[in-house]
């Protein structure tokens, strides 16, 4: 495979680094954990409360993805009862400070544009039958 001179791939665009990036955002709870653990280090029960609305299952399959990805490490301290900390590593911390806090800027400047958006096509659906084209200019 044939790389260009900025690291993406020429031949397969499916594996290129754009897409690396982007699967970072595929897993709903992925940037929901990190966003979580930007504040600092956090046990898993306390990071749980801090998110809310997670399962068990779905926050241990984030924190695996995440450590998996090199965005946050695990901690074990020797200690009765054990302990284990999840904190961002140097390489989460600069997703959190770029791409996560640009896509946080851009929703919250273009937020409302694209909740409109949706509602639009959310009326324009309602009002349609299997038979009438969407008209998309609207």
């Amino acid at each position: 495979m044939s790389r260009d001179t900025d690291g993406g791939c020429v031949d397969l665009v499916a594996d290129c680094r754009l897409r690396m990036g982007t699967d970072l955002f595929t897993h709903v709870w992925d940037p929901v954990v990190l966003a979580a653990l930007a504040a600092g280090p956090h046990r898993r029960r306390a990071l749980r409360a801090k998110i809310g609305g997670i399962s068990d299952k779905a926050l241990t399959e984030a924190l695996h993805r995440l450590v998996t990805n090199g965005l946050t490490e695990r901690t074990s301290y020797a200690e009765a009862p054990p302990r284990v900390d999840y904190a961002l590593t140097p390489l989460g911390r600069t997703f959190a400070d770029g791409p996560m806090r640009a896509l946080a800027e851009w929703i919250i400047r273009y937020g409302d544009e694209l909740f409109d958006a949706q509602e639009r096509m959310r009326d324009a659906g309602a009002g349609r039958t299997s038979h009438s084209p969407v008209n998309c200019t609207t």
